[in-house]
């Protein structure tokens, strides 16, 4: 096994890595190329950690103590909690996670030493246990960011039987494991809290308020102001800023974020700002629009400029208070409602006999961009709300993954978010059962065979294991490749150094060091390499078995190989290539559904007593959920990828278009006051406006079900002039008070469409993706 599954999936990024070189032995290029190489030195300050603290409880309790089970567990508890794990949050939130780690491994080495008495026993216990464990790491990032070091404390326990009467001994030296490791964690060059995508977010921010900025002065002023040319200048940043983001969101297969509540407050930023970025290219003046002037539209553009401003202070200051971003995004709502009114006003009255509605629709675009730009920087500042308040959880909200600002009890948000994976497609659920399953092997494997040192046959399978049947290949000819490597050099250290025990205790904390960091800078390979030498000295400074150890290693990691191969041929051996395309119909099918809801609210707030159905929001999401880990996980299968990562990046980014427009919709209409028209006066004006969402709705559901039947993309949408005609003439003609005039209702129900008409214009990218995807991908035999 290497250091960690978590610390070995930076190989995973093939092609997109940099050529790896050999570093050049100066101290001061040496920390260059682990800057490169190592992001924050996250991986190099865990190893510097473990390598101060495992060779020093081993010495102490098996040379001073002369305790060798209290050595062990005390060595293996100590690597687990330091190297395996790398919580998140404060300084006091970060020691109630190993405090919680330590009951944990506490709890499970009794169950493990108490399940290893038979092999039935061990076997029916590692596979519940195994997968509790995997599974439970879809509720929060405390739990999940464990997961490896928890399997790690039951199979330690379970592969190794030992009486009952020893578990004093074993839990004495996780005891003394978690102690040390909490004052390491606490002392020694503890964590850094900022996130790399913080930087490049804010960046956008402050390049999307410029541009805003500079659109609203060009809308704004009668003479002069800045030209077209600056704005689209202006616009190009903003696309480059972004771009900038996408490619530090994606530059590795695992996303430079951790799994919290703040992180994934950070993901979903990197889709509201790619969106935002993408309604700002459409939204800036162009040379068709000189003569459209509209000063509300430009107040709500320098609303929006001035919130995006404070939303990149917050992300840069997490000290700042959110008293000022909760004004402005107050000011902007203001500013949207007076555009709403002014675009009431300018609606044509109903005894017009020949209206400019050329003009008219035009000025009628630039108010409805506005909107639409509106509700991005809203959405943005909310989500930015909800990063700050995350860390300011409590520690039960944290380890349960409640939302800040849920109206749940931890204990249900954490059944909500388990419940959303349970069904036969969630990524989540086959990789907890194949991890199970593979370990239950494993385990009963080495006792039938009665292997020597039987751990690392479980250790094998565990670090080896992956998604589908191609990865698991690859890391068992890596693993064994690596094994067989560091056997060597193992042995001709031993050769050299012969019985010096003292030089043997010198190298120990050195191999410690480069078995944690070289996976993360390195291999996989490299990394399985330098944990073999690490226990070639660790166990003959125990035990001196020379020649014999080394290969019972490569012996037993070779037969955990084969059983996590068998296992992945057997249990989805597609992997996330194949889930991902069922993840996609789902997302679409019910972000297509929403949208349809969304609409549908928008008629009910005219007739009372039909609102939306909340539930129908919540599956959209938990389908959302489920493509973003089908994805993540799909990036971070190893092998060449029969589908380009752009065109699959659109795809995953248009479902997120759809629930926003969706969102958009919803909040469009929750501030409607009614405005005591007859109801019958509007049925022309919904029945239309509900038509062309049934008619975006059904192309999204035809989208989906092409994932799913492995079946071509439909043709994109054409305008449907005749509906939007009808449309129009049904506002004109029912939409007005007693007076005549215009009514707040009919301008909604323009915007409305427009939403829809974004989505329609949406359809030729995705389509193109679509079929790209297809042609790459095997076929569905």
């Amino acid at each position: 096994m290497s250091s960690g599954s978590d610390q070995a999936t930076v190989e995973d990024q093939g092609t997109q890595r940099p050529p790896r070189r050999s570093p050049d032995l100066h101290p001061r290029r040496i920390a260059a190329w682990l800057r490169r190489r190592d992001q924050g030195f996250a991986a190099t300050r865990r190893a510097a950690r473990t390598a101060l603290v495992m060779p020093s409880l081993f010495a102490i309790c098996a040379g001073v103590f002369h305790a060798p089970v209290v050595a062990t567990f005390a060595a293996f508890g100590s690597f687990a909690m330091l190297l395996l794990v790398d919580f998140t949050g404060s300084t006091v939130q970060r020691l109630r996670a190993h405090l919680a780690l330590a009951v944990a491994w506490l709890v499970l080495v009794s169950l493990g030493t108490l399940a290893g008495q038979s092999v039935w026993t061990a076997v029916a216990a590692t596979v519940v246990v195994a997968f509790v464990i995997l599974f439970a790491g879809v509720v929060s990032s405390v739990l999940a960011g464990a997961s490896t070091s928890l399997l790690l404390a039951f199979i330690l326990s379970v592969s190794t039987p030992a009486p009952v009467s020893a578990i004093p001994q074993r839990l004495a030296g996780v005891g003394i494991a978690a102690i040390v490791a909490m004052l390491a964690v606490w002392l020694l060059w503890p964590r850094a809290s900022t996130d790399p995508l913080i930087a490049p977010a804010a960046k956008v921010c402050r390049a999307a308020a410029l541009q805003l900025r500079l659109d609203a002065e060009h809308f704004a002023a009668t003479t002069g102001g800045p030209t077209v040319t600056t704005c689209r200048l202006h616009a190009n940043d903003t696309a480059a800023a972004t771009d900038a983001l996408r490619s530090t969101f994606t530059a590795t297969p695992y996303r430079p974020t951790g799994l919290s509540t703040e992180s994934r407050s950070l993901v979903r930023l990197v889709d509201e700002l790619t969106w935002l970025s993408t309604i700002l290219a459409g939204s800036g003046p162009t040379a068709e629009m000189e003569h459209l002037r509209d000063p509300d539209s430009s107040a709500v553009r320098f609303a929006a400029a001035t919130l995006l401003e404070l939303c990149a202070d917050a992300l840069e200051n997490p000290r700042l208070s959110l008293d000022q971003l909760q004004a402005a995004a107050t000011e902007l709502r203001t500013s949207v409602s007076t555009l709403e009114e002014s675009a009431v006003a300018r609606l044509p009255p109903l005894d017009a006999t020949d209206p400019d509605l050329h003009q008219f629709f035009g000025r009628l675009n630039v108010s409805f961009r506005a909107q639409e730009i509106a509700f991005g920087a809203l959405l943005i500042a909310q989500n930015i709300g909800a990063f700050r308040m995350a860390g300011q959880r409590s520690w039960p909200d944290r380890l349960l993954g409640r939302e800040p600002g849920s109206l749940t009890k931890p204990l249900s948000s954490a059944v909500e978010r388990a419940t959303a994976h349970l069904e036969p497609h969630s990524v989540w659920l086959h990789n907890s059962i194949r991890g199970a399953i593979g370990l239950a092997i494993a385990v009963g494997l080495a006792d039938l065979t009665g292997v020597e040192h039987s751990f690392w046959v479980v250790l094998g399978a565990l670090s080896v294991l992956r998604s589908n049947a191609l990865n698991t290949g690859q890391n068992a000819f890596r693993a064994l490749g690596g094994t067989v490597a560091g056997s060597i050099v193992g042995a001709l250290l031993l050769q050299l150094i012969g019985h010096n025990t003292t030089l043997l205790w010198v190298l120990l904390p050195i191999a410690v060091l480069i078995a944690g960091i070289v996976p993360a800078a390195i291999s996989f390979a490299t990394g399985q390499a330098a944990f073999t030498v690490t226990l070639v000295i660790l166990f003959n400074i125990a035990q001196p078995e020379g020649w014999s150890l080394i290969l019972f290693r490569i012996e037993d990691i070779a037969l955990g190989c084969a059983v996590s191969l068998l296992v992945g041929l057997f249990f989805w051996p597609r992997g996330a290539s194949s889930a991902i395309d069922k993840a996609l119909a789902e997302a679409y099918a019910d972000s297509a559904q929403y949208l349809l809801n969304a609409v549908d609210y928008a008629v009910s707030c005219c007739a009372p007593g039909i609102p939306i159905s909340p539930q129908n929001g919540r599956r959209a999401a938990a389908a959302a959920r489920r493509l973003d880990d089908a994805f993540r996980t799909y990036l971070a299968e190893r092998g060449a990828k029969s589908v380009p990562l752009s065109e699959m990046t659109t795809l995953v980014t248009g479902v997120v278009a759809v629930r926003i427009a969706a969102d958009a919709v919803l909040e469009l209409w929750e501030q409607f006051t009614d405005d005591q028209l007859p109801l019958n006066d509007r049925a022309a004006a919904h029945s239309q406006l509900v038509a062309l969402a049934e008619r975006v709705r059904q192309w999204y559901a035809t989208l989906a079900g092409s994932f799913e039947q492995h079946s071509q993309a439909p043709d994109p949408l054409t305008p449907d002039h005749t509906i939007k005609a009808q449309l129009i003439e049904a506002v004109r003609r029912d939409l007005h008070d007693s007076a005549g005039r215009a009514t707040p209702t009919a301008i909604r129900i323009l915007w409305t469409s427009d939403h829809l008409e974004v989505l329609r214009r949406l359809q030729p990218t995705l389509a193109t993706a679509a079929r790209r995807t297809r042609a790459g991908a095997p076929s569905a035999s």
